[in-house]
């Protein structure tokens, strides 16, 4: 009997495994998370400005404000309208407690709505810290 033919003339069973599909999953979910990561991070995206900053540290409790370029204020994921923020910044305070009150503004944003949020978080007592980028090191 010739090697790797059975009796019946079929040929022998071999058992591999398909990487192929394994490694298309693999990408999938790869391509998966490199586009939910931003998402994850919370707040609205703005272009925060370029200063010689330190890391931030993660912290359970943070209130995190972003100011857009056009001006408008979100509070976490939540828009607030001008007027009601010294309000909502009140009730939010109040209900969360805070630890730390993170202001991302955009860097062409107006200064009007950056300067009232750094006033409302002086004047809550709770620590507060505009938030910015390093800029890339020149060689």
């Amino acid at each position: 009997m010739p090697h790797g033919r059975r009796r019946d003339g079929d040929l022998q069973v071999k058992a591999e495994i398909n990487v192929t599909s394994m490694v298309d999953v693999a990408f999938t979910l790869l391509i998966i998370f490199i586009i939910t990561m931003p998402i994850l991070q919370g707040g609205i995206e703005v272009a925060v400005p370029e200063a010689a900053v330190n890391p931030l540290t993660v912290q359970d409790n943070a209130l995190l404000i972003s100011v857009t370029r056009d001006g408008e204020v979100f509070m976490g994921e939540t828009q607030v309208p001008r007027e009601d923020l010294q309000t909502v910044f009140d009730q939010l305070v109040a209900a969360t407690r805070p630890d730390v009150i993170h202001i991302k503004g955009d860097s062409l944003a107006d200064y009007g709505p950056v300067m009232q949020l750094i006033a409302l978080a002086s004047q809550s007592g709770i620590n507060f810290g505009l938030i910015g980028v390093r800029p890339p090191e020149r060689r």
